[in-house]
């Protein structure tokens, strides 16, 4: 972490920016480029707290993100007394649940190197401590700290030993003794390994420039480094970004050491210092990050450094922020495909409107018998008169119908008037249609007619007997048969009684009258 500390005068820094321009090293993305946030792949965090507040405050952080996963879990060690940095603290339980509830996750612990790691002890005092460590004198501590994490479940923590090491702060420096100082880190990286089960990655983690001491003096070789990170706030040496990145063990030599090492690369610190709330060095630090694809960066969130916590830096915040809230892609919604509905045509039944059935009645088409007039035997024309047979044609019985035109002579047989002729086959009575007063058939009466109108057709048998006509002269033979004619009940009121009648000419011009 960032403190005041002297910086140690460079004249020679001209010349080393022409030369890094010169091998074409890597600047800035320019400002006119619009660069996304953040890739998914670079795992992000930041120091929040050192123990559960940190642990409880980062799924609001996400929250603040747009729902960024915050993926980096960042704590520190106390280095006051040799039990901090044992392990022997409780708020590593917690780190632990968290780093374990999901596999993707990094816990990320800064270690420091000795006790009193703040106490300003002087560079003489660190040198003989650097010289005891190099001898093996502090092993045990470090052996008791993998334990303790193998034990908690994360044997793969990133252990971020004796950072910031080109300072002028901690009593972990390197410059009073960087030989002693490389072997003393070389000896706890051993110490720490030999535990059964651990995984542990080392990242080796310089301020950025020279500071007291060029950082580079002090790396203590590929096989005991698997990370080289840089801490980087918004101060000096450098005025711009730009500077930051050309300057000597500036951001692009921390990029081209690594890669010449092959190594990845990390930010375990960074942020606002010295020039306050500075939105454009955020932007531009981001856009670095996101150019670099660093393994992981972290941000210190607290005053003065800081963009959630520390409200005293609105834009910068802003600018985190946006840069780092995931920037979603509207979901492709595809053309839908609209088939054009088939609406079957209603099939409207024609409504069967039943025709009113008005019973016909049935009118039986009369069957008219061919009268089969049997021919007179022509007698022999004697003296007295023939006697004719009357011919007896096989008809219903004949009803004599009234005429209102001039009667034929019907000729009347001489002698006692016939009785009332039987039919060969029984005729059934058409039906009489009701009147007010129906007339007895057993005492014929002279009732007056019904209120019907009278049908040409006489009443039948039964009905009242005909008022006496005055006889004509009774013919010698008669041409007319009628036959009643039976329609029901219903028709009968309708049309009233019909008969059939049947004329046969006997006249003496037919051919059938002998005289």
């Amino acid at each position: 972490m960032p403190r005041p500390r002297r910086r140690l005068a460079n004249t020679c820094v001209g010349t080393v920016t022409a030369g890094l321009l010169a091998t074409g090293a890597t600047l800035a993305v320019p400002e006119d480029e619009e660069l996304p946030g953040s890739s998914p792949d670079i795992a992000v965090g930041a120091y929040l707290d050192f123990g559960p507040p940190g642990v409880e405050r980062i799924p609001y952080l996400s929250r603040w993100l747009g729902g960024r996963e915050i993926r980096v879990g960042h704590t520190y060690l106390p280095g006051d007394r040799w039990a901090g940095i044992e392990g022997n603290v409780s708020f590593l339980d917690d780190w632990a649940r968290w780093r374990l509830a999901r596999p993707d996750r990094l816990f990320v612990l800064n270690v420091p190197m000795q006790e009193r790691n703040e106490g300003r002890v002087p560079d003489h005092e660190v040198a003989r401590l650097i010289r005891a460590g190099a001898a093996g004198d502090f092993d045990e501590h470090f052996r008791r700290l993998a334990q303790r994490l193998v034990d908690l479940g994360v044997p793969d923590t990133v252990v971020v030993l004796g950072w910031e090491m080109n300072g002028v702060t901690y009593t972990h420096r390197c410059s009073p003794d960087p030989e002693n100082w490389k072997a003393y880190w070389r000896r706890i990286v051993g110490t720490m390994r030999s535990v059964p089960g651990q995984r542990f990655k080392f990242d080796f983690a310089p301020n950025r420039g020279s500071d007291a001491i060029g950082w580079t003096t002090c790396y203590p070789g590929d096989d005991v480094v698997d990370i080289i990170g840089m801490d980087s706030y918004d101060q000096g040496p450098g005025r711009t970004f730009d500077d930051q990145i050309t300057q000597p063990y500036g951001l692009q030599h921390h990029v081209d050491f690594a890669k010449a090492h092959g190594k990845p690369i990390s930010y375990p610190e960074w942020g606002l210092f010295r020039r306050g709330d500075n939105p454009e060095y955020v932007r531009r630090m981001l856009r670095w990050i996101e150019q670099q694809k660093p393994m992981y960066h972290t941000i210190t969130d607290y005053c003065p450094h800081g963009v959630w916590q520390c409200k005293q830096n609105p834009r910068s915040a802003k600018e985190f922020r946006k840069a780092l809230t995931p920037q979603v892609p509207p979901p492709v919604v595809p053309t839908p495909v609209v088939p054009t509905p088939v609406v079957p045509t209603p099939v409207v039944p024609t409504p069967v409107v039943p025709t009113p059935v008005v019973p016909t009645p049935s009118i039986p088409v009369p069957s008219v018998p061919t009268p089969s007039v049997s021919v007179p035997a022509v007698p022999t024309p004697s003296v007295s008169p023939p006697v004719v047979p009357e011919p007896s044609p096989q008809v219903p019985t004949p009803q004599p119908v009234p005429s209102t035109g001039t009667t034929r002579p019907t000729p009347a047989p001489s002698g006692p008037a016939p009785a009332e002729p039987s039919p060969d086959a029984p005729v059934t009575p058409p039906p009489v249609r009701p009147s007010p007063v129906a007339p007895s058939p057993a005492a014929p009466t002279t009732a007056a007619p019904s209120p019907v109108a009278p049908s040409p057709v006489p009443p039948g048998p039964t009905a009242p007997a005909p008022q006496p006509q005055p006889q004509p002269p009774a013919p010698v033979n008669t041409t007319q048969w009628c036959v009643p004619l039976g329609f029901g009940d219903w028709l009968s009121k309708l049309v009233g009684k019909q008969s059939v009648c049947v004329s046969i000419d006997w006249g003496s011009d037919s051919g059938f009258w002998p005289w």
